[in-house]
């Protein structure tokens, strides 16, 4: 089987840390997919996938608004939901590596059940890796990942690059 990556932590990078993975394979002449869930805006991955096309493919599996994690909608349900389907499509074609971004912290409020995750990952060929990322990473993924990664935020100069104009 295929490789599972956990970037977890509640310190800014692990997106980042999934998209570096994708842009190094897809340098590499190979096929990458991100899903990301919880994200219905278009963001800076997102908005570069034109320029990296036809090996970089991104979905986005939510609403243009920040989920409320305390009280998240029966929409946010409904897209997670969606994008979990799409990731299982997705796996049929044997990509490279298939990034679920934010999918952790979907699992923490509820969008998508724990265990259909874990059925995902048993889906996964040996061809494809997987990345999964999001804050609050249930132990049931700590314990299926091969590579765990807690990102924890020491310093983060955030007001910089919102006055630049950058956005996750």
């Amino acid at each position: 089987m295929g490789k599972i990556f956990l970037y977890t932590g509640t310190g800014a990078g692990k997106t980042t840390n999934a998209i570096g993975l994708a842009v190094r394979a897809v340098g590499h002449g190979l096929k990458v997919v991100i899903i990301q869930f919880m994200k219905g805006w278009k963001t800076g991955e997102y908005l570069v996938a034109e320029r990296l096309k036809p090996e970089y493919e991104i979905y986005l599996a939510g609403r243009e608004a920040w989920v409320d994690i305390k009280n998240p909608s029966q929409e946010d349900r409904e897209l997670a939901k969606k994008g979990l389907q799409l990731a299982r499509s997705k796996l049929k074609e044997k990509p490279a590596l298939l990034i679920l971004d934010e999918l952790a912290l979907a699992t923490y409020v509820g969008l998508v059940p724990v265990k259909e995750v874990l059925e995902l990952l048993d889906e996964l060929p040996e061809e494809t890796d997987v990345v999964l990322t999001g804050r609050y990473a249930p132990p049931e993924l700590f314990n299926r990942a091969d590579f765990v990664n807690m990102v924890v935020e020491v310093k983060s100069p955030r007001e910089l690059y919102t006055k630049k104009g950058i956005t996750h």
